[in-house]
């Protein structure tokens, strides 16, 4: 009896201490997510304030796209690359159209920060505040490539955001998204950052891109992204979706790679990038193999060194492997890329590169990259490929393509799904031997110059012809650009 007494008495405060476990969590729980709470409601006083709403009017030509979405990324439903896009139906006569998004404010002067596409081609720009007084907004400088704008109103002493440090977000990390969805003004959502340095996606010539949970729809576009210290840490840009509204995919532009933009902007009134003078190639499994490197080698190959480039100049040579930029780990090219087009011209980089299997440092001073070279670039990324002369290419992958080191052609080696190039059906491993610029002349490719020279010559054509060999088979491939 005595033992069951002690039972009962073990087990009720065994009981007891669980109870007492049980509401202190309950207490600890509620702590936690009232505290979450209190910082969403802090940036949500210190954010809305600075937040705007955008409205645009563009006036239109004289054409009919029956309803077509021009923002439609690849033409396709399933991807949504803007928000507040303008409905586009036939008209007879030229109307004006107008078209919305948000921005905000980052100085209490009355500058503004939005996405290019909001106020692309725009005759009149209006900026409506959290505080309802509406202003004409002055575009000051524009940078297509990133998708960015700044605006200025004649207004003082606004409340305005401050800039965090994009390359300090971690993935998981709390975040929120202010802005105008479908003309419902200052909106807050929440959600986490679920990846970061997205690229490849067809948005923007320069790609970095936050991905983000936090909902975003139509009007949002040009919204700040901010941390949990209220800081700009991203600009939302576009979405996915299959219906043109939220399924928890959003991109935003990192702040350091607008922070940049905006200050080259408000200094100049336009955006100087730095210029190496290369065409790059990553180094993967079958390149890897072929020049017997270590299996878990990193770095990104130069496939080409234009002639006299910065790059010329400071001693690079194709062939080259990447594997250092001023002491950091180089791995994806299309990351390398932005950072150097995010220097400013005349700075010099330090370059860790493996050439026949030895390492050397190399110091190269970067040049500004002109308007034919930008179009180049542009050119290429409008095609939608990447292509590598025949001579970088190693004998055994050659071999394997039924090619010889000595023919003429660039190789394809790689191609952007949904692209002009994907959809006139080219393939990695084709090879572009001629490239037609109208039925008297066509121009041959022996190099990747060649090509770049040659498409330079069909600039603003509707059409690119090129010819195409692959295996036995050669064929003419008409790609739309226009």
């Amino acid at each position: 009896m005595q033992n069951i007494k002690k039972s009962f008495i073990v087990l009720a405060v065994i009981t007891s201490f669980l109870s007492l476990q049980l509401q202190a969590s309950n207490i600890n729980g509620k702590k936690v997510l009232e505290e979450t709470s209190q910082a969403f409601i802090q940036i949500g006083k210190s954010a809305v304030p600075a937040a705007v709403f955008i409205k645009s009017e563009i006036k239109q030509q004289n054409t009919a796209h029956f309803g077509q979405d021009p923002f439609d990324l690849f033409n396709d439903e399933f991807f949504k690359r803007f928000f507040g896009a303008p409905s586009v139906r036939p008209r007879s006569e030229p109307q004006p159209e107008l078209s919305s998004g948000s921005g905000f404010i980052v100085s209490s002067q009355g500058h503004i920060l939005t996405n290019f596409h909001v106020v692309k081609d725009a005759e009149t720009i209006n900026v409506l505040l959290n505080d309802g007084r509406e202003f004409k907004a002055t575009l000051i400088g524009s940078d297509p490539k990133t998708d960015l704008a700044v605006l200025k109103i004649d207004a003082k002493d606004l409340p305005f955001l401050k800039f965090g440090d994009s390359d300090n977000l971690q993935i998981g990390e709390w975040v929120v998204a202010i802005g105008n969805p479908f003309a419902l003004e200052s909106t807050l959502t929440h959600g986490v950052v679920s990846a970061k340095g997205r690229q490849d996606l067809g948005i923007t010539s320069l790609e970095d891109f936050i991905q983000t949970d936090a909902a975003i729809n139509p009007g949002n576009s040009g919204g700040p992204l901010l941390n949990l210290e209220g800081e700009v840490i991203g600009i939302n840009t576009a979405i996915i979706s299959r219906n043109g509204g939220y399924m928890g995919i959003g991109f935003a532009i990192p702040s350091n790679m607008a922070k940049h933009v905006l200050d080259q902007i408000l200094d100049t009134g336009v955006v100087k990038r730095a210029y190496l003078g290369i065409m790059l190639q990553p180094l993967d499994k079958d390149l890897i193999d072929a020049l017997s490197l270590d299996e878990n080698s990193e770095g990104i190959l130069i496939s080409e060194v234009m002639k006299d480039s910065p790059a010329e100049k400071g001693g690079l040579k194709h062939g080259d492997i990447i594997v250092g930029l001023n002491g950091k780990a180089v791995k994806n090219p299309n990351k390398f890329r932005n950072e150097i087009a995010l220097m400013n011209p005349g700075t010099s980089v330090n370059l860790n590169i493996l050439r026949s299997g030895k390492q050397k440092l190399l110091t190269v001073k970067l040049g500004i990259l002109s308007e034919q070279e930008i179009g180049s670039v542009e050119f290429f990324d409008k095609l939608g490929i990447d292509v590598d002369s025949l001579s970088n290419i190693s004998a055994d992958m050659l071999s394997k393509l039924g090619l010889e080191p000595h023919e003429n052609g660039v190789l394809i080696t790689k191609v952007k799904p949904g692209s002009p190039a994907a959809q006139a059906g080219l393939r990695p491993y084709y090879l572009i031997t001629a490239l037609v610029v109208n039925w008297k002349n066509q121009i041959k490719i022996n190099n990747s110059s060649d090509l770049t020279k040659a498409l330079q010559e069909v600039a603003g054509n509707k059409y690119v012809v090129l010819i195409v060999r692959h295996q036995k088979y050669q064929k003419y491939y008409t790609l739309k650009i226009q």
